[in-house]
């Protein structure tokens, strides 16, 4: 049986400042890199041997895998890395303080904009934008279909065709397989190959650092999820 491990990077500097970071390039701070080593040493106990892993295009996300593949002695693996592993485009809110932003808009607006399925923040505008806009790593992104602001359903859009196109393929002719990404970008993940609904996903939660171990059935559907805590 395969097994698809599902990991969200350590805690950031803006996880750290309560901040919404979306597409803004966030190092990691200290305990993020505890936190990524911490993962590697457990999948290192663990037995577990990948033969390929994915990640997104932010360095939270790379640097994590950087310290987990360390610590599990298995940095030779084939990784690949791609925008559509990228965390939801927070928009407008990038960069705002969370409190900040319920004090300003309520709690009830930011709840909706941040764990409704499909509820999307305001449009993306200002300096945060525009350098994403000119960031070589998006060159190949059409600036007509580069995101303006996502709720997770647009995130599941976007990562559910790299999955079926690029993922899956290689999956079939491997091993085991493992990524490191982000909280909405793994969540899309497990909708799609858990089969969950709208309001159960909105719940499911990754903590920064700790694997979601995934058996899969012959069809490359999640069987069941055990976190290696």
């Amino acid at each position: 049986m395969q097994k698809l491990v599902l990991v969200r990077h350590g805690q950031s500097q803006w996880n750290l400042e309560n901040r919404f970071t979306g597409w803004v390039d966030s190092p990691l701070t200290e305990k993020g890199e505890a936190e990524a080593k911490a993962a590697g040493e457990r999948i290192a106990q663990s037995g577990l041997q990948f033969d390929l892993a994915y990640t997104s295009y932010l360095q939270r996300a790379i640097r994590t895998l950087w310290f987990i593949l360390e610590k599990a002695n298995q940095t030779w693996i084939p990784v690949e890395k791609h925008w559509r592993l990228n965390e939801r485009h927070y928009g407008g809110l990038q960069g705002l303080n969370k409190q900040e932003t319920r004090d300003k808009y309520g709690d009830d607006q930011v709840f909706q904009w941040r764990r409704s399925y499909a509820t999307l923040p305001p449009d993306a505008t200002g300096p945060f934008q525009e350098e994403q806009l000119k960031d070589r790593r998006y060159k190949n992104i059409p600036r007509d279909q580069f995101p303006k602001g996502e709720a997770l359903k647009q995130t599941l859009e976007r990562v559910q065709p790299y999955w079926e196109a690029e993922m899956l393929p290689h999956f079939k002719k491997a091993g085991d397989m493992l990524v490191v990404a982000h909280g909405n970008s793994l969540r899309a993940l497990v909708k799609l190959l858990a089969g969950m609904d709208e309001d159960e996903i909105t719940q499911f939660e990754f903590a920064t650092g700790v694997p979601l171990v995934c058996d899969m059935t012959e069809d490359y559907k999640i069987k069941s999820m055990d976190w290696m805590e």
